[in-house]
């Protein structure tokens, strides 16, 4: 097999006008600074002309799909692309549910599970002569009539187990507690209320000046209607029984209603139709779930009845091989691998020929998740609760079973959160969907999966307006050839590279001591204050439960959180800074300018302009969130919703103001030529120029260029950011705050995305607020950002109950000493061999 994917004139986004040509059934690694273009030109390029030309191949209208800016894209194949986005949202999918290895599982309970009799306790087996197992099907999710099998001893009539008598998601099967969900839901009241206090002073947390008016309101016209007062000056804990459950429930519930059983309800809001603080809370939190904006206001706890099993009693007490299915899916990938192993030489014959293809199947299926690093994870783990590297693994360990071939893969940094170790076996993953016929085309930065690729394509040689470039082609060895190449130059000064210099600290420790939450197994961790330490493992070792959930829970108040005996040496530390990778933010109007609050001073700056003066315009015009000087068709947004009728709803751009945003007065005032919408279309880095006379922004933008993020436009939406995208924006704002008092910062893989080059200005950075008199602790798989760390803190040997030691402690030199550590290992190998 041989051929290529031939690009002409491409210029999606950044992109220069490119042509190359893509080996087909190769592994390819598309590698370049951030913001470069590689996934512009893998994913908005690559990706979208592939689906619209197979929705046009099958005669389907592509409308939905534009086609990308490129002249001619030849020798396309089917394509697949595997992101970091966790599309599956539902909170009852778990890594069993969505590999199906639960839903084998559930079979191999239903034909050969052993239960006590209820009427003399003898153990009844299953009849299995004459079954075979045939695959899975929704035929076997219930009985066409109740079957019954009876005890041997006692004739005894059970129902016969099927698959729905251990599915969480039927009635069959689910707790009757929780409904199958392992948890229940409570709304804390003690945040909702303040019953020292009236109405009028803030009783209802969650209402603010106007709401309080508007409610207090109803409250009195539900009140005149029912024949008693309500004062609005009363403290809540003064209520008679009646006014607080009008407050909690509203007229329309039974715990209102029985005070008045033969009142009928006001029918208008005018007339005191009042839902209710408590009723209403929940109905948002139900029509929501967490994208509920009091989510917080509720705790989850685990059910009291199945405790988090999910399963009623009865189907919990069945047994194979002495062991009931909540304990199989409770346990890690490995763990059920080694017990269906097991298992699979303790069977009969007879017991074979029914289930053997089933455990065979499961064994194969669980020996990929494993592949692509994830057998630390336990089967009921919630697909929701995975980071996007994790997710995407996973989905690519399912796609291995396929056997599809002639296809175009796509990935997108499939090696973020992976150890050193683990992206070794990602590799032989990669390897093997190449082997199968298919062409693997990777976003990645990682120096392994760079050496292992057959084929190399270098964008460049800067983010944004600098990038968008071929810069170089070939090997890794070729690309170090190739003066042009970016990636070719890093490796070049990489390999001549001399060992740092060790800090020593400031001669404090911050300890951990007695660590056993999850699974970390009694460790007392310490960290020399003063330092770049590196927490490091492999994935689900234990590190980010050790430093997010311990340390930064203790927090520099200096409490002890659950899961600790204390935490020690908290009076050396002045604050503490945590910058992970949740999202940056939901709401739509949030953008790069906004949130890091440059765009405060921005405004303030054009308002300040004598030509603004002079039209009156103040601050107030200048944003695109309140009324003034905003465009009102869209809002200020610059793009407004079409709808589609039978498609998702899209964006364009809003017809009055073409995208600016601002009304035209606005757009007329100009500084060197450029307006305000000029400006949030500008990036980070090309603003440089334009803002040089702004001391108070100039800090915060050379910071953002620090930090990696020079390409982002001011702009941009911070929903579009990815998690190490939003992280380091974190840690650019907050690095911006002036500090006095010793600072530890924690962070979550910072290195996320990033080319080693960035990772090169990521360090001085980090080197910087160490040597002001800070700790840095960040949790870490990249190698160079280990190397260069004054301390590490390995944490394993494995992941899940195989992790939660202390396997070595020290420098690097000392860690890279240590037999046991993966880490030291790696460090050895790469540094000092």
């Amino acid at each position: 097999m041989n051929g290529s994917i031939k690009i002409r004139g491409a210029r999606e986004n950044n992109l220069k006008n490119i042509s190359l040509e893509i080996p087909k059934y190769q592994l390819v690694v598309v590698t370049g600074p951030s913001g470069s273009g590689k996934s512009t030109l893998a994913m908005d390029t690559l990706q979208r002309e592939c689906q619209r030309q197979y929705m046009e191949s099958m005669g389907m209208v592509s409308d939905s799909v534009s086609k990308p800016k490129v002249d001619a894209i030849e020798g396309l194949s089917p394509s697949i692309s595997v992101g970091q986005h966790i599309t599956n949202r539902n909170p009852r999918s778990t890594i069993g549910t969505v590999t199906d290895i639960y839903t084998l599982l559930r079979i191999l309970y239903a034909k050969l599970g052993e239960r006590k009799c209820p009427s003399c306790g003898d153990t009844v087996v299953p009849n299995v002569e004459g079954e075979s197992y045939h695959g899975a099907s929704e035929d076997d999710e219930a009985t066409d009539s109740y079957e019954t099998v009876h005890c041997r001893r006692c004739g005894h009539a059970m129902e016969k187990l099927t698959m729905s008598h251990f599915s969480f998601n039927k009635p069959e099967g689910a707790c009757g507690t929780c409904s199958g969900l392992g948890h229940t839901v409570d709304l804390n009241l003690e945040a909702v209320f303040r019953p020292e206090l009236s109405l009028r002073d803030g009783a209802v947390t969650i209402w603010y000046s106007v709401l309080i008016d508007y409610n207090t309101n109803i409250l009195k016209a539900a009140a005149k209607h029912y024949g008693f007062t309500f004062d609005e000056h009363l403290p809540l804990r003064d209520y008679s029984e009646a006014q607080r459950d009008l407050l909690y429930y509203g007229v329309e519930s039974e715990a209102f209603s029985r005070h008045f059983p033969d009142v009928k309800p006001p029918k208008s809001v005018g007339q005191g139709k009042f839902e209710g603080v408590v009723t209403g809370i929940w109905r948002r939190y139900r029509e929501k779930g967490s994208e509920s904006g009091e989510a917080a206001l509720f705790h989850e706890s685990v059910c009291p009845d199945c405790l988090g099993t999910k399963l009623k009693a009865d189907s919990r007490r069945v047994l194979v091989d002495g062991t009931p299915i909540t304990e199989v899916n409770a346990w890690s990938i490995g763990e059920a691998l080694h017990w269906m192993e097991a298992l699979m030489k303790k069977l009969s014959s007879d017991q074979l020929f029914i289930v053997e293809p089933l455990i065979h199947d499961s064994i194969v299926r669980l020996k990929r998740i494993i592949d692509v690093g994830l057998g630390y994870m336990t089967m009921d783990r919630q697909v929701i609760t995975m980071s996007g590297g994790e997710a995407q693994r996973l989905r690519l360990a399912s796609i291995l079973g396929s056997g599809l071939t002639g296809v175009l893969y796509i990935l997108d940094e499939p090696t973020t959160g992976l150890h050193p170790k683990d992206t070794r076996g990602l590799i032989q993953v990669l390897k093997q969907l190449r082997d199968l016929g298919n062409t693997v085309l990777v976003i990645e930065h990682d120096e392994d999966v760079m050496r292992a690729a057959d084929h190399i394509i270098d964008i460049g040689p800067g983010a944004g307006a600098m990038g968008g470039t071929v810069v170089g082609q070939g090997t890794l060895a070729q690309l170090m050839e190739q003066p042009a190449s970016v990636t070719g130059a890093y490796f070049r000064e990489n390999d001549a590279q001399k060992p740092p210099r060790r800090r020593r600290g400031i001669g404090s420790m911050l300890t951990i001591h007695d660590a056993h939450l999850r699974n970390l197994k009694h460790i007392t961790a310490s960290f020399p204050l003063g330092t770049l330490i590196s927490v490091t493992g492999v994935s689900g070792s234990g590190k980010s439960t050790l430093l997010f959930d311990l340390l930064a829970e203790s927090g520099s108040e200096r409490k002890t959180p659950p899961g600790c005996k204390e935490i020690t040496g908290w009076e050396a530390v002045g604050q503490l800074i945590t910058v992970d990778q949740s999202p940056v933010s939901r709401m739509q109007r949030s953008n790069v300018a906004t949130y890091t609050d440059v765009y405060t001073h921005i405004r303030n700056w054009f308002a300040g302009l004598p030509e603004a003066k002079r039209n009156k315009l103040t601050a107030k015009h200048f944003s695109f969130n309140t009324q003034g000087g905003r465009c009102e068709t869209c809002q200020g947004l610059g793009v407004v919703p079409l709808h589609m009728h039978f498609l998702p709803e899209i964006e364009v751009r809003c017809p009055d103001c073409k995208g600016k945003r601002f009304k035209e007065e606005v757009l007329r005032l100009t500084y060197n030529g450029f307006s305000i919408s000029d400006l949030l279309d500008m990036t980070v880095e090309e603003s440089l120029s334009v803002l040089e006379d702004q001391p108070k922004i100039m800090d915060l933008t050379r910071l953002l260029c620090d930090v990696g993020l020079g390409y982002l436009k001011w702009g941009q939406s911070v929903r579009t950011l990815s998690g190490g995208e939003g992280q380091r924006i974190k840690l650019a704002k907050e690095l911006s705050k002036k500090t006095k008092n010793h600072t530890l910062y924690l962070l979550d893989e910072p290195s996320t995305g990033l080319h080693p080059g960035d990772v090169k200005q990521l360090l001085v950075l980090l080197n910087r607020l160490v040597d002001a008199g800070n700790t840095v602790i960040l949790v870490e798989h990249n190698l160079d950002l280990i190397w260069n760390s004054d301390w590490i803190l390995d944490i394993g040997p494995g992941g899940g109950a195989a992790g939660g030691d202390v396997v070595a402690s020290g420098t690097p030199e000392e860690v890279a000493a240590v037999e046991a550590s993966h880490t030291g290992r790696f460090i050895k190998e790469t540094y000092l061999s």
